[in-house]
């Protein structure tokens, strides 16, 4: 059986401090059909959240679904629901600082203020569970003046924190969000490799 990458070309060096243009030539000829489809594989990793729970009464995936319906039909952007969409797609990887993983994976296609809310929620939803588990729910004070403070506890407060109702009826399916999360992902605006690929 012939491997994944037998028919494409392969660049030539073994240390990448010896690489030279030709190789970089064959690697960018590849990369942009890989980046093209980033898409797919966030909503596949989306999908593994199907049927984890984790104890929550709803699992990952429908939280995340309810959590993006939430702001769909309260009428925020396209962008901001992809966000809702993806704050806690970090949860199977980053199981101690999901919303790192969820933020690095948006920091391309999103705003800074988007960013900072995907980055911060955990910290922010905190105010309503930590003091169960003896930690202090007010962590979140430590970034009162901060511009995107009521930004962040609104999307906590509206969205996430509502959305693991195991009664919900309505729910949009992932296939509703699709369409905005390729749109969104369609080509980034932070990159430090944007120049190399325009």
């Amino acid at each position: 059986m012939n491997a994944p990458h037998a028919e494409k070309r392969l660049a030539g060096f073994s240390d990448i401090a010896e690489s030279s243009a030709d190789d970089w030539k064959i690697i960018l000829s590849q990369f942009g059909p890989y980046a093209r489809a980033l898409p797919d594989r966030v909503l596949d990793h989306l999908r593994l959240l199907q049927g984890d729970f984790g104890g929550f009464p709803v699992d990952r995936l429908s939280h995340s679904l309810q959590t993006a319906t939430l702001a769909q039909r309260d009428g925020q952007d396209e962008e901001y629901v992809v966000c809702a969409l993806l704050h806690d797609i970090g949860d199977t990887l980053g199981t101690y600082n999901h919303p790192d993983i969820a933020a690095a994976i948006l920091k391309p296609f999103v705003t800074e203020d988007n960013l900072w809310m995907v980055q911060h929620h955990g910290i922010f939803q905190g105010y309503h569970f930590f003091h169960h588990l003896g930690m202090d729910r007010d962590l979140r004070d430590a970034y009162r003046d901060h511009p995107q403070f009521s930004r962040t506890e609104q999307f906590c407060a509206r969205y996430d924190g509502p959305a693991f109702d195991a009664a919900a009826t309505g729910t949009l399916p992932l296939s509703f969000f699709e369409p905005m999360l390729r749109r969104v992902f369609a080509e980034p605006r932070n990159s430090i490799y944007k120049a190399a690929l325009a």
